[in-house]
């Protein structure tokens, strides 16, 4: 794992550093991390994919050992650290950037703002449309919560919908990673990243105007974003394909490893 130093906007005159997993030679992919995880997520992809491709799975801002930043992170700001990122490890060539449930609302923001470094873009589990009101309020009522608790509660709440039946009854190690992750999380950096997600614009009307190539993927049994959501997502994305992962839930490139790493594969493969 590399350490890199980068200008931070949020802190004028400093530095924030972001780990990377960096590994394999090639067209480069750039694996983005949901909430409020690191990029363990990744890490049957970073090992089947790095034997043909350059592989970056980084730690966003706040998780994993990446530098945190109180008060509220932007999906803006998540994506300007990732073009900094670029910028830092001399990456010009455009990137296939996949992006999961959070990493998927940053994705969208670099789309908007940094669109000539895309190669490819794929949206995993995730979804355009803004929170509702009642959502909004929950990730802020989550974000206390998290300061004054820590992350336990968050593990308790989120697991039962993070993965299917099956992932519970036949690999039960993979919910015990997911539950360790969250604990491990900082406080004050999923704190920051619920904020920002809270905070973060409707994508809808951008889905029309995406015109780098684009792969949607979604578990089949995801019940945070739904299969025909995401299947309309797709319809709204000119050219677009759409895959469903069997026997997965919301964490299919953690459930389903080697379909979904075989799936980014044919994907960067075509570019």
């Amino acid at each position: 794992m590399r350490i890199v130093s980068l200008p931070d906007k949020l802190s004028e005159g400093n530095t924030f550093s972001m780990a990377v997993e960096d590994q394999g030679q090639g067209r480069t992919i750039l694996l983005v991390h949901a909430f409020p995880f690191d990029h363990r997520v990744w890490e049957a992809q970073i090992k089947g994919l790095s034997t043909r491709f350059r592989v970056l799975a980084p730690d966003l801002r706040g998780f994993g050992r990446s530098t945190v930043t109180p008060g509220v992170v932007t999906m803006e700001q998540m994506a300007d650290d990732l073009a900094a990122m670029l910028d830092a490890l001399a990456i010009d060539e455009p990137v296939v950037l996949c992006g999961l449930s959070m990493g998927g609302y940053v994705a969208f923001q670099f789309v908007r703002r940094h669109r000539q470094r895309l190669r490819g873009l794929i949206l995993c589990d995730t979804r355009a449309a803004s929170d509702s009101q009642e959502a909004r309020e929950n990730r802020l009522r989550t974000a206390e919560r998290v300061i004054t608790e820590g992350t336990a509660f968050l593990a308790d709440q989120m697991l039962p919908r993070l993965c299917c039946e099956r992932t519970f009854r036949h690999q039960p190690e993979i919910v015990t990673k997911l539950r360790t992750m969250i604990l491990e999380a900082p406080p004050e950096g999923v704190a920051a990243a619920a904020r920002g997600m809270a905070q973060r614009p409707d994508s809808t009307p951008l889905l029309g105007q995406i015109d780098c190539p684009t792969m949607v993927v979604v578990g089949q049994f995801d019940a945070i974003s739904l299969p025909e959501e995401m299947e309309a997502m797709a319809r709204a994305i000119r050219g677009a394909s759409f895959a469903v992962v069997p026997d997965a839930g919301h964490m299919a490139p953690l459930e389903q490893g080697e379909h979904t790493t075989q799936l980014i594969a044919e994907f960067a493969s075509r570019l």
